[in-house]
């Protein structure tokens, strides 16, 4: 497995440091450990850590508060470590965006398997969202491009056919993507 870059956050001074010394043991660099919620959002600002492992139970701000908080600045697998398992407690895990949640004790090999699943599941997460994203920018493109052929077709009488291709030609001519084409010609028939 690749290298990672961790930050841990637990309020329990020797949980924290026992965890980092079987994280580095597996090879992965602890960039910094936070006592609390704030503080683990804070240095996740500031250190952009690879993963997260953080406890439920901190002082400040509730280990989920914080992965919601720490998601937002550094998108990131985030393994929940604790010693508390009820249903609202993996609702709330789930909703903040948690990858993974461990219950307290962990031994190394847990923690190894983890890590691993937890850094191939967050990749292809954010595959996934890419691809989700690339997909609707292409459905928003061709509706453009739907709608300046119906322009073209109605304001120049051309077939479907020739209005695309004065889109295609416009946008080889000025060495632009096809929907920047297709919207200036929606912008300029909202302006007649």
């Amino acid at each position: 497995m690749e290298r990672m870059r961790v930050l841990i956050a637990d309020d329990e001074t020797v949980v924290a440091e026992t965890l980092r010394e079987e994280v580095e043991r597996l090879g992965h660099q602890v960039v910094g450990l936070a006592c609390d919620g704030r503080e683990a959002v804070e240095l996740t600002r500031r250190l952009r850590p690879d993963c997260g492992i953080v406890d439920i139970k901190m002082p400040k701000m509730d280990g989920l508060s914080a992965a919601a908080e720490m998601l937002k600045e550094n998108p990131m697998p985030i393994v929940v470590l604790t010693g508390f398992v009820d249903d609202e407690l993996v609702d709330r895990a789930s909703d903040a965006g948690v990858i993974a949640y461990l219950t307290k004790p962990v031994n190394a090999e847990q923690l190894r398997a983890t890590l691993a699943v937890a850094r191939r599941r967050f990749a292809e997460f954010c595959a996934l969202r890419r691809e989700i994203s690339d997909l609707q920018e292409a459905l928003e493109t061709r509706k453009l491009v739907e709608r300046a052929k119906g322009i073209l077709m109605q304001r120049l009488s051309l077939s479907e056919a020739d209005a695309f291709r004065r889109l295609q030609k416009r946008a080889r001519d000025t060495n632009q993507k096809l929907g920047a084409v297709a919207q200036a010609v929606v912008a300029a028939n909202e302006l007649m």
